[in-house]
């Protein structure tokens, strides 16, 4: 049985329209500021986690005793190098 033109007609019509539904769906997500904002939502929400937090917070911490370690060998470094102006100058 052969479709009726004005059926085909209503058909094609029909998918323009969710065609051009779907592209402006496609363009409200691929959105620039829309991105950014999904992205920062997905940031906060991943931070907001325990282990996340516990994490970060054992990163903190093991880069403040690195930095205190490099500091105090710094002043011991210094210190030495004195002494030894000290005793190279005495000769």
């Amino acid at each position: 049985m052969a479709r009726d033109t004005n059926d085909i007609e209503r058909d094609i019509e029909r998918t323009r329209g969710q065609l051009a539904s779907t592209l402006d769906e496609i363009a409200q997500r691929a959105n620039p500021s829309n991105l950014a904002d999904t992205a920062k939502d997905q940031a906060a929400g991943w931070l907001k986690d325990e282990a996340v937090q516990k994490v970060l917070a054992g990163i903190g911490v093991g880069i403040a005793t690195l930095v205190a370690v490099r500091f105090f060998n710094g002043r011991k470094r210094k210190k030495e190098l004195k002494e030894l102006q000290k005793l190279l100058a005495s000769r």
